[in-house]
């Protein structure tokens, strides 16, 4: 039998030029589908454009030490949170060329960048720190600049917020988090953002990342070690534990409500789970690098589910393209 970790079809996956990428974002748009990312120890970020399963470089822009993740605002905004400078960098595409128009103070290094809410030259962002537990909530009018930063306390190093339509015995959907020193999932109401999160769930191992099923039923949780991960139904608040390798997972994407992608070292495991979460079936993909971020989407227009993985190991990020159940090895 085949070891995920043996080189797959090349046709199957595009390999992109991008080092120590600690997050980024595929958007499809007029433009065709863009990633706009990070080089993290480069301090740059950087834009490619993937198209007929190849990525092609179209710039790359110098930022201060540290840029930790990038979020796309619209067709031809993107944001980049940078540590050094405590901001939000967001920069303008003009064709294939991205300028920095503004920086949003932030007040702490921060770790993440998420859009919340746009409309047409009004945008509101999260943004979470590498370290500490204060969040800022920023409103940026674009034009004036003007510029309304809220602040919040949350947890201790609070990564990789998400948004999420359903919260467990409460109306409406919000923003969760996965603590990652703090060792909890919390979660706040869209009816009020600024208020005292809720704990969802508690942990002894470390919580990397949590994301949505596509449904909505589940939030699943990545923890680091400690040999299992959980996920957490959002109607009950129930918690299931889902059986992993003793280093767990530092990252996750749901295909389905019962098909799950976790993203380790140089490797994605894909479990089929039954309804109490037990493991049905184990397969894997191969990676370039330590898998911190996942995204779902269909890169190359065919109707399947593609993968984009940032490593923020290695000299290279990978798109795995779908149906990647299919194509994924089986393992034990």
């Amino acid at each position: 039998m085949s070891s995920p970790q043996a080189p797959a079809d090349a046709a199957q996956r595009t390999a992109i030029a991008l080092p120590e990428a600690w997050g980024g974002q595929v958007r499809c748009g007029a433009a065709g589908c863009l990633l706009g990312a990070v080089e993290h120890e480069e301090s740059t970020v950087v834009l490619h454009r993937l198209a007929n399963r190849t990525a092609q470089l179209l710039d790359r822009q110098k930022v201060a030490y540290h840029p930790d993740s990038a979020v796309w605002l619209a067709d031809d905004l993107l944001a980049a949170a940078v540590e050094t400078t405590a901001s939000i960098d967001v920069f303008r595409l003009v064709g294939d060329k991205l300028t920095r128009i503004v920086q949003l103070p932030v007040g702490f290094g921060p770790r993440d960048v998420v859009l919340v809410d746009a409309q047409p030259g009004h945008y509101r962002l999260l943004a979470t720190p590498y370290s500490g537990k204060e969040v800022a909530w920023i409103d940026w009018l674009v034009g004036p600049d003007t510029v309304k930063v809220d602040k919040s306390q949350w947890c201790e190093a609070p990564w990789h917020p998400v948004r999420v339509s359903y919260l467990p015995k409460m109306a409406g959907g919000g923003i969760a988090v996965a603590c990652l020193d703090g060792k909890q999932v919390l979660a706040v109401s869209d009816a009020d953002l600024l208020a005292p999160p809720k704990v969802l769930a508690t942990f002894t191992a470390v919580a990397r990342q949590s994301r949505p099923s596509p449904s909505g039923q589940w939030l699943y949780v990545a923890l680091e070690t400690g040999g299992r991960n959980a996920r957490i139904n959002m109607t009950s608040g129930e918690l299931q534990w889902i059986a992993a390798p003793p280093t767990g997972a530092v990252s996750v994407a749901p295909l389905a409500d019962d098909l799950v992608v976790w993203g380790d070292d140089s490797l994605l495991t894909l479990q089929r789970l039954d309804a109490q979460g037990a493991v049905l079936e184990t397969r894997g993909l191969r990676t370039s690098g330590f898998s911190t971020s996942l995204q779902l989407l269909d890169v190359d227009g065919d109707g399947q589910l593609d993968v984009v993985v940032l490593n923020s190991s290695g000299k290279r990020s990978d798109v795995i393209y779908g149906p990647l159940w299919e194509r994924a090895m089986p393992r034990p």
